[in-house]
């Protein structure tokens, strides 16, 4: 309960306050948010196999998102950072449709 209370306590914040994103950030954010994305439906896929480890979690969290920023930035320095960007997001996509299709047979027995 406390997660979906920080999510929308998060989001009513964002609403009000408009957060500014600086330059140099904005490349870097919406794969940061999908790199997130990808190990909070990791999260609830553990959570209902069973399996959820808190420290996982946060380590596989944290490690996600640094090591896709740093793959924007290396395409970025090596001037292929939208190829990079655009692998990137596949590839966590996919995981994210995988994830998203376990928790829907788990749920639905579907």
């Amino acid at each position: 309960m406390i997660p979906a209370i920080g999510l929308v306590v998060g989001i009513i914040a964002g609403l009000v306050l408009h957060p500014t994103v600086p330059l140099w950030a904005q490349p870097y954010l919406p794969i940061a948010v999908v790199a997130a994305l990808d190990a909070v439906f990791g999260g609830v896929r553990a959570v209902l196999d069973g399996i959820f480890d808190d420290k996982v979690f946060i380590v596989s969290f944290l490690s996600n998102v640094v090591v896709a920023a740093f793959i924007v930035f290396l395409g970025d320095q090596l001037g292929v950072g939208t190829q990079l960007s655009t692998g990137v997001v596949v590839v966590l996509g996919v995981r994210i449709f995988s994830n998203v299709a376990s928790i829907r047979r788990h749920l639905f027995r579907a």
